[in-house]
């Protein structure tokens, strides 16, 4: 069979992981440019059995699954892709199996987009580069409020962080109990009271109908001139024309995103050139070791799909 791995940026695939157990059973292509449209998608794998995808990086809709006929097995790292139809897929008999993916990366690079805000981290890089120095002043955490949009995994190690940086830790999503948050010592406030008061607000919730456009024009206008908001979960969660209309108007002090509505992000997007908008390329999930445990999931799932038993089978 032939074996397709897509969107390989960083061209780590093969390092990651032991392909070799799969010679003599499959051959296997790496595609390390992503796909410019849905026609080049279907042109690049029409010949593909196996295909593993990173993330939702390739979208594949009934549209273009209903254009792959020899497709048997589709792979996605993580055990859960919205830019997979997985019914329309199972509807063909396409076997839709997923890997094991960690959490703590994610949180990690919150923490990192958190504290190169609060610090000036690139601005004050950028001026040393340039010959400069200090180039503004850095915002303490230490007693501010940390806002939490979401308390699941992600959400909770990021929690955590905040508490051992002496910060106020709230949270606010609309399945979140008072109870859930006290587990983790954190408190549940109302909507209005969570973007009022939140100094940091951190996006953890998934994406879905719910939480599409959930931080919009109105969400922004609450929060304080001062705060700063980071989403390492998914882009359509914040309205961009908003926020790049508040960062332009001053509303607030400033952002990060490492998600965004269209990736890779052109090189001409607005974001690009919005000041108080410290941006990274989608790393969050992007470690040595969520790699590794990917791509390793990746390669037992086309065996054990070879020999007749899938494994973790998404459904």
């Amino acid at each position: 069979m032939r074996v397709a791995v897509l969107d390989d940026y960083l061209n780590v695939a093969r390092a990651s992981a032991d392909w070799s157990v799969l010679d003599g059973r499959a051959d296997l292509t790496v595609f390390h440019e992503a796909f410019d449209d849905a026609e080049a998608a279907v042109t690049a794998l029409q010949s593909f059995e196996i295909v593993v995808a990173m993330r939702e990086r390739t979208p594949f809709p009934r549209a273009v699954l209903e254009r792959l006929p020899n497709l048997k097995l589709l792979i996605t790292t993580g055990m859960r892709n919205l830019a997979i139809d997985v019914a329309a897929a199972r509807k063909r008999g396409v076997v839709v199996c997923g890997t094991r993916s960690d959490k703590a990366p994610t949180a990690e690079l919150t923490w990192a987009l958190i504290l190169g805000l609060a610090r000036n981290v690139a601005t004050d890089h950028a001026a040393m580069r340039a010959g400069g120095w200090q180039s503004r002043v850095g915002v303490g955490l230490g007693g501010r409020t940390l806002g939490l949009l979401g308390l699941g995994s992600i959400g909770t190690l990021v929690a955590r962080a905040g508490q051992t940086f002496g910060m106020d830790v709230v949270a606010w999503s609309q399945n979140l109990t008072a109870e859930r948050a006290a587990e983790v010592g954190v408190r549940r406030v109302a909507r209005e009271e969570f973007f009022e008061s939140a100094d940091v607000l951190s996006i953890h919730v998934v994406l879905s109908d719910r939480t599409r456009g959930l931080v919009g024009a109105r969400e922004l206008g609450l929060m304080k001139t001062t705060a700063f908001l980071v989403n390492t979960s998914r882009a359509p969660i914040v309205d961009e024309a908003a926020l790049i209309a508040a960062l332009d108007e001053g509303r607030l002090a400033g952002a990060a995103l490492d998600v965004y509505d269209q990736e890779p992000l052109p090189g001409d997007h607005p974001l690009r050139r919005t000041e108080r908008l410290l941006l990274t390329p989608h790393m969050g999930y992007v470690s040595d070791t969520n790699m590794a445990t990917m791509y390793r999931d990746a390669v037992a799932d086309i065996v054990a799909f070879l020999d007749g038993a899938p494994v973790r089978e998404i459904v």
